[in-house]
C-alpha cells in the first residue's frame, strides 16, 4: 500500500484513525508487509502483499464468502487485458465520460482484477481506492501498483473502512452479487461528500426472465456448487454456442445495413451485438460468471429507483441499458 492511502482509512469498527507500522517495502512507495493499527480499540489489520487486509473470508457470512470465492477464482483466472474495456466501462457508467474523473478521489465498490481501477487512475482521478472482498485483490494490485494514483484493499462492501472523502463512487456488476444488493448501495453511498455522486450498475429483472426462469435453478443448484475449476471447462460448451452465434449471426447482421433491420428481431439483441466484438477469452469470462455465482439477483426498474429515493439524493439518472440491465447515477446532498 501506498502510504498517502491513510488519509482515506478509518478503523471498519469504531471508525479510530489508523496507524501504519511497516515491515518492508517493495519498489517505489509501496509497503508490501505491516500492519495498522486502530488508535482507538486497539484493532490491528494485517498488510499482506501490498494489500491491507480489513476482511477474512473465514470469518464473514457463508454466502458472500462462496461469492467472494467463486469471483475471485475467476478473476485470478481470467487476467486478460481488453482494448473494449474503456467503451464497456462508459456504457455501465452513462452519462459519465472520461473528463468526469479529473481530479476527483475515488471509490470502487468491487474491483476484481482492476481493469476499471486502471481506467479511472489513467482518466486521471486524484486518487482511486478499489475494494474487493476476494482474492482478485492480488491480481488488481499486481494490475495497478505502477499507478501513484490507485490503492487497492481487501475489505467487506458492507463494512467499508473509509472516510466519507470520496468525489465520486461507483460500482459495476458487483451489488446484484450480494446477499442484500440494496445495503450494499447504501454503504458505498455513505462514503460519498456531500456534493459528490454515485454510479450504479446491476442486472434488470426485465427481459432476463429466460435467465431467472432457466439458467438461474442451474447455476444455484449445480453449477455455482461445483468446483470451479471443473466449471471452467464445462462452461466452455456454452461458450462456444454464445461465440459462434456472436461471430456468425448477431454481429455480422448488425454491421450490415440490410441485415440490422433483421437482427433488430432477434433475441437478446442488444446484449449479443454489444458483445460480438469480443473474442473466446472474454465471452468465456462472461458465461463463466453467470454460472460460478453463488448469489444473483436481477433488479426491478421499480426496485432500482426505490434504492436511489432510500439516499439524499437529486438529479437521478436511470437508464436502460442493452435492454438487459440498468445504470443509475445521482448527486449526494
Amino acid at each position: 500500500m501506498k502510504e498517502k492511502l491513510l488519509q482515506y482509512l478509518i478503523c471498519p469498527g469504531c471508525g479510530g484513525e489508523l496507524r501504519l507500522h511497516s515491515a518492508g517495502r517493495g519498489e517505489g512507495a509501496e509497503v508490501m508487509e505491516g500492519k495498522l493499527d486502530c488508535a482507538s480499540c486497539a484493532r490491528h489489520f494485517p498488510v499482506v502483499r501490498g494489500v491491507p487486509r480489513f476482511a477474512d473470508l473465514e470469518k464473514v457470512e457463508a454466502d458472500k464468502a462462496a461469492t467472494a470465492e467463486n469471483f475471485g477464482f475467476s478473476w485470478q483466472h481470467f487476467t486478460q487485458q481488453d482494448e473494449r474495456y474503456a467503451e464497456q466501462f462508459l456504457g455501465w457508467l452513462k452519462p459519465v465520460k472520461p473528463e468526469f474523473f479529473k481530479d476527483k478521489v475515488v471509490l470502487e465498490g468491487g474491483c476484481g482484477k482492476g481493469r476499471h481501477t486502471q481506467l479511472a487512475a489513467g482518466w486521471g482521478a486524484r486518487d482511486v481506492v478499489a475494494v474487493d472482498l476476494s482474492a482478485a485483490v492480488e491480481v488488481a494490485f499486481a494490475a495497478t501498483r505502477h499507478l501513484e494514483n490507485a490503492h487497492v484493499i481487501q475489505a467487506d462492501l458492507y463494512h467499508l473502512p473509509l472516510k466519507r472523502a470520496f468525489d465520486y463512487a461507483f460500482s459495476v456488476g458487483v451489488l446484484h452479487h450480494l446477499p442484500d444488493p440494496r445495503a450494499g448501495f447504501v454503504s458505498l453511498a455513505s462514503k460519498v461528500k456531500m456534493g459528490g455522486h454515485i454510479s450504479a450498475w446491476v442486472y434488470g429483472a426485465e427481459n432476463n426472465e429466460w435467465i431467472t426462469r432457466f439458467v438461474n435453478p442451474l447455476r444455484e443448484r449445480v453449477t455455482a456448487r461445483i468446483n470451479p475449476r471443473a466449471l471452467l471447462h464445462l462452461s466452455k460448451l456454452p461458450t462456444a454456442a454464445l461465440y459462434a452465434a456472436t461471430k456468425l449471426v448477431y454481429g455480422p447482421l448488425n454491421r450490415s445495413a440490410s441485415g440490422e433491420r433483421v437482427a433488430r428481431k432477434l433475441f437478446y439483441n442488444d446484449y449479443m451485438n454489444a458483445i460480438s466484438d469480443f473474442g473466446w477469452r472474454e465471452q468465456h469470462t462472461i458465461v463463466f460468471d453467470h454460472l460460478v455465482a453463488p448469489t444473483a439477483f436481477y433488479i426491478s426498474r421499480e426496485e432500482f429507483e426505490e434504492w436511489w429515493r432510500g439516499i439524499n439524493v437529486s438529479d437521478v439518472q436511470i437508464t436502460w441499458h442493452n435492454k438487459n440491465s440498468w445504470c443509475g447515477m445521482g448527486k449526494i446532498n
